[in-house]
């Protein structure tokens, strides 16, 4: 259907989504008339930008679910308090605690925006694995519109050129900013609305990369019994590693999140299991060189964070291979998989709130 040309209740859900989106490009805009440059207070910036999108993404689904008022005062709390500590800790500019704030504060309020997704039904796993596949589907969204301005920021800049004009300074200052904030509204309005094409494309890039996941993962393992090679941990390897298996765990999260629970085990499951054994021995190879190097070298923000969360994740993929295995020899349903893999989400808000809060005066906001 046009949206153009929609319903009454879709037209006006439009609007919302698309006034919303118009409210985070200005909200990032905001501090700029108060002498807070995006170039010269980028400290700022990187601590507050998820504060920027997230409380509004809450509050499109707190109308659109039409939200219990006293579930609304719980949600403003945590977005205040977020706030309060981005702001007032005294952080050494560029300094490591900076960084993990700013990497772990959109984790944790990312539960908080699960809530108002749920509309009040995040006790039940149904609900949660939603929020989940709305998850997968929202980053397919947001790539596709952050590809789609890409090109149209390189036609922009083409055919200004020739008249000579440089439109990078634009381009930094309000194109990008404002469009990575607005663009998250917008693809979460495109998942609830337009989910015929998710629903077609997420299956099938699920299963494509899954496999291919599996024979990276196979052949790094690989490699490194061939080579005996250690495992390099510094800062921006630890990063990189532990990207690859959050990816790894999205991919595991949306593949049973689309499946039909009903049905019997088959080769794609196989698959799934080959995927979880292989990130769990990854993941210890990881969590054996950071105790390594915290051992040798002492404890580091980046390494306690890294520490922390390998074994979050090594908890979370041993037992999914338990439920997995059970499931495959028909010892255990698919539903408790699910409820293991929902329920863990809320281990990573609360780590993720435990770094975001502890470690910046642990570790003296160095």
């Amino acid at each position: 259907m046009d949206i153009y040309h929609g319903k009454p209740k879709e037209q006006k859900e439009t609007i919302v989504a698309f006034a919303l989106a118009l409210a985070a490009a200005i909200l990032i805009k905001t501090p700029a008339f108060f002498g807070i440059q995006l170039d010269q207070d980028e400290s700022f910036y990187i601590r507050n930008m998820s504060l920027f999108v997230l409380p509004l993404l809450t509050g499109y689904f707190v109308w659109k679910r039409q939200l219990e008022a006293r579930t609304l005062p719980v949600l403003a709390l945590a977005f205040i308090a977020a706030a309060i500590f981005a702001n007032i800790y005294p952080f050494d500019p560029g300094g490591d605690t900076e960084a993990l704030f700013a990497l772990h504060l959109p984790i944790a309020l990312w539960l908080i925006v699960g809530v108002a997704y749920s509309g009040g039904r995040w006790d039940q796993v149904n609900a949660r694995m939603d929020y989940i596949r709305f998850s997968g589907e929202l980053f397919i969204y947001y790539v596709l519109i952050a590809l789609g301005g890409g090109v149209l920021t390189g036609f922009m800049a083409l055919i200004f050129g020739t008249i000579g004009i440089d439109i990078e300074p634009f381009f930094e200052s309000w194109i990008l900013p404002c469009g990575a904030t607005g663009a998250v509204i917008v693809a979460s309005w495109l998942v609830e609305t337009r989910k015929s094409l998710t629903e077609n494309i997420a299956p099938v890039l699920a299963r494509l990369f899954t496999p291919l996941f599996t024979i990276i993962l196979i052949t790094f393992l690989g490699t490194l019994l061939w080579t005996g090679r250690g495992v390099d941990i510094e800062r921006d390897v630890l990063i990189a590693f532990d990207m690859l298996l959050l990816i790894v765990l999205g991919l595991l999260l949306y593949c049973i999140s689309a499946r039909d629970t009903g049905s019997s085990p088959g080769l794609f499951d196989a698959v799934l299991v080959v995927l979880v054994v292989s990130s769990l021995l990854a993941d210890a190879v990881a969590l054996w060189a950071i105790t390594e190097r915290i051992t040798e070298l002492g404890f580091t923000p980046n390494r306690v964070a890294a520490l922390g969360m390998n074994i979050i994740l090594l908890i979370n993929l041993l037992w999914s291979t338990v439920l997995y295995l059970r499931f495959l020899s028909r010892g255990g349903s698919f539903q408790a998989l699910l409820r293991w893999q929902t329920a863990y989400l809320l281990v990573y808000a609360v780590w993720a709130a435990i770094v975001v809060i502890v470690f910046p005066p642990l570790f003296k906001f160095g």
